[in-house]
């Protein structure tokens, strides 16, 4: 389902091919424009597909912190620069970054939860931008991505960190899934590996 650094310029990217679960994940250079790429040419072909990406968020030239973007286009704040001082409400950090738990389990939780309904889960590719050290504070996130792992005709594509320091429970689990392939993504294969990734999710569906 995943493979890249989390919330960094990188990607890599995990497919699923199976019958009964379907999964695809991508993370390394340029995360984020390979899935809002794979997902156009996906809705292009007629392929239904929700989920979320994450984003930069500049000012000035410089990062000042990532934004969640519904495919429905909604957005909210993931994480925002913070002081070093800062202590207050601040349990939720990740180097310089503070994570704004509740703008981010109130976007995203209910695109998670949509997986279970209707009759089409089985059709419909659900995108999960990413699985990552900011994501994983959210128990509940952790619960959602879990279920959608493991219902039945689902097929993903997704993002997840690339091996860096201490392992990230949920992330080890992902990538050592039989029923997930993943693609690994660099500076060099960046702009060569879109059409392998939309292919390989659509021969997920089948």
């Amino acid at each position: 389902m995943i493979v890249g650094k989390p919330q960094t310029e990188s990607l890599g990217l995990e497919l699923i091919p199976r019958v009964t679960r379907r999964r695809c994940q991508i993370s390394g250079i340029g995360k984020t424009t390979l899935i809002k790429k794979a997902t156009e040419a996906l809705k292009s072909s007629g392929v239904p597909i929700d989920g979320f990406y994450t984003e930069e968020v500049r000012e000035g030239g410089r990062r000042i912190g990532f934004d969640v973007v519904t495919l429905s286009g909604r957005r909210g704040t993931l994480s925002r620069l913070g002081s070093d001082s800062s202590t207050a409400r601040c349990e939720y950090r990740v180097g310089q970054y503070i994570v704004d738990l509740v703008s981010f389990e109130h976007l995203v939780l209910p695109v998670l939860r949509n997986v279970d309904l209707g009759s089409d889960t089985g059709k419909k590719v659900h995108v999960i931008d990413e699985v990552g050290k900011m994501e994983l504070f959210s128990q509940s996130f952790i619960q959602a991505v879990h279920q959608t792992l493991t219902a039945s005709g689902t097929t993903i594509l997704g993002t997840i960190p690339i091996p860096k320091g201490k392992p990230l429970g949920l992330v080890e689990e992902i990538r050592s899934r039989k029923d997930i392939k993943v693609f690994n993504v660099t500076k060099e294969n960046r702009d060569n590996i879109l059409q392998d990734i939309v292919t390989t999710v659509q021969n997920c569906r089948k």
